[in-house]
């Protein structure tokens, strides 16, 4: 019975592991998305970094990826900036793995 409670605390271990990490490449992705959409925007340097943080602020604002992607969305067309939603997305995608192979997961 030991053995079998071990392998179920390895488990509880592994996914509680595997949240932390799927949490802190999400928050990577956004402030790499926003340091992107910055330049997009025409910000550098202190403002710039004021946006990024913004991006991952709009993270917590409902479960999932849309809150990240309206605010994008909405600061783009108020900035004219010509980026297609599924360019946006894309993006998205890209500094998602980009953070993921940068945490090492």
């Amino acid at each position: 019975m030991a053995s079998f409670d071990d392998r179920q605390d390895g488990f509880e271990r592994k996914f509680a592991h595997d949240e932390e990490m799927r949490f802190k490449a999400m928050a990577r992705r956004n402030k790499l998305l926003g340091v992107w959409a910055a330049g997009e925007l025409g910000k550098s340097g202190d403002e710039a970094e004021a946006y990024a943080r913004s991006v991952v602020a709009a993270d917590f604002e409902e479960a999932g990826d849309e809150d990240v992607f309206r605010k994008i969305r909405a600061d783009f067309d108020s900035g004219n900036v010509a980026q297609t939603d599924q360019q946006i997305r894309m993006k998205m995608y890209e500094l998602l793995q980009t953070a993921a192979n940068q945490l090492g997961a």
